[in-house]
């Protein structure tokens, strides 16, 4: 079987292992795994790894473990965003007769393979690469938890400045959706406050308790906030505690791209190699148009369909958690 393998969309500490399982993986079914270059630009583009024929062998990707990135590189593409250019990509796809796909991404990511899937013959099976945590059919995406590590890292960092002034810090970290990041961030970190896409920020509300935690004797706050909250990112969200009266000096901090570097975490690195033999091994049960994941501790396949149709509703119950803890 020839099996393109790509990394599209922002990249994901994670992606590096997880190419390496396919790699080994398929090595039991003595498989052509053809790397695609820069996701799915590197099917126009005709991008391969070494050339379209060429198999990556599995002493190349020795040593990706622990390594952050995308091996392969990887990229957004506009082509997929029309029905022409998914066909365009499906043609390119069988004139150099490949006989399955296995994108590793998030939602933009598994769209685009469902789109495939609509106008190919070949198998597609999907694996979730992305920190926001978002996608439906599986607990934890790959990155999740070392994005999540990334983040508290800087809260402690900061949580030794808040408190060394009497500061409240408002750290603005991704998930434009979906506000697991967040919500875990904060949890870890001991964070006081958190906004997050799924509810509505009462401005109002968080100024109150904050009053209260400054009558506790409080003397460093951190307020995490996702880059989708319903007032938008921690700028935002300052200056709307300016004006309610925030009883603390406030500074805002954005993680930005420094969440989706360094190298993978054990679980991650675990949860990628699971997933990309379970990949491969899906192939050859001849499953398609699925994404690969893990639920409950157990191997799951689900239609693609159904992982892009919305997002994973969790994060409001670690809201609730973190508003226990933060007395």
């Amino acid at each position: 079987m020839k099996i393109g393998v790509l990394c599209s969309g922002g990249d994901a500490p994670g992606m590096n292992p997880c190419l390496r399982a396919i790699i080994r993986a398929a090595e039991k079914y003595n498989d052509n795994v053809v790397g695609i270059r820069r996701g799915y630009q590197g099917i126009f583009k005709e991008d391969f790894w070494g050339g379209v024929d060429r198999k990556i062998d599995p002493r190349e990707v020795s040593g990706l473990t622990n390594k952050g990135g995308a091996f392969l590189n990887s990229s957004r593409c506009k082509e997929m965003y029309d029905e022409e250019g998914v066909k365009k990509a499906v043609q390119i796809l069988e004139d150099h007769c490949f006989d399955a796909l296995i994108p590793i991404g998030g939602n933009g990511t598994l769209s685009g393979a469902r789109d495939i899937g609509k106008f190919w013959d070949g198998q597609i099976i999907g694996l979730p690469g992305t920190i926001d945590n978002d996608l439906l059919g599986t607990d934890y995406t790959i990155g999740f938890a070392t994005a999540v590590q990334t983040g508290v890292d800087a809260v402690d960092k900061l949580r030794d400045t808040a408190g060394s002034h009497d500061m409240m810090f408002l750290v603005e970290v991704m998930g434009r959706h979906c506000g697991d990041l967040a919500a875990y961030i904060a949890l870890a970190g001991g964070c006081e406050v958190v906004a997050i896409p799924e509810t509505t920020t009462s401005i109002e509300r968080i100024v109150a308790d904050l009053r209260r935690f400054k009558a506790l004797g409080k003397r460093s706050i951190i307020m995490i906030v996702a880059e989708g909250d319903s007032l938008g990112g921690s700028s935002e969200v300052m200056t709307a505690l300016k004006e309610k009266g925030c009883p603390f000096e406030m500074r805002n901090v954005v993680l930005g791209h420094v969440q989706r570097g360094g190298s993978p975490c054990p679980a991650d690195r675990v949860l990628a190699t699971k997933l990309g033999c379970f990949a491969v091994d899906a192939l050859h049960q001849g499953e398609t148009g699925k994404m690969a994941g893990m639920v409950s501790g157990q191997f799951v396949l689900t239609p693609l369909d159904e992982v892009v149709q919305g997002h994973r509703r969790v994060a409001e119950e670690v809201e609730k958690l973190i508003d226990r803890m933060s007395i």
